[in-house]
């Protein structure tokens, strides 16, 4: 589910989104601290539908929780590494949590 949440983003499939966000979701970055759903779409979204192409390094699940690392190449042609915390209750993704800040030559 993890992976096709962000091939959706890189795809601007809102829809896919839509479905598997929770009404009461959280988003955190380091620049968006606890963000609610509307916000993560108003704040967010924007940048999705750019042909962003992802490369899992490690996806971890554990409990209800999903660690995934991954390198993204950025529209711009640049890449970079991040990492995201998905908290799920069920089947829908409740947290969202990322730490981002590493380009990747």
């Amino acid at each position: 589910m993890v992976r096709d949440i962000f091939h959706a983003f890189a795809a601007g499939n809102r829809d896919v989104i839509e479905r598997t966000f929770a009404d009461d979701l959280t988003f955190s970055s380091p620049v968006d601290p606890l963000l609610d759903r509307a916000g993560y779409f108003a704040r967010c979204w924007p940048g999705a539908g750019r042909g962003q192409a992802f490369t899992f390094v490690r996806l971890i699940e554990s409990g209800d929780q999903v660690v995934v690392t991954y390198e993204m190449t950025k529209d711009a042609g640049g890449k970079a590494r991040n990492t995201e915390v998905f908290t799920f209750s069920g089947d829908k993704v409740r947290a969202v949590e990322v730490y981002f800040g590493w380009d990747v030559r």
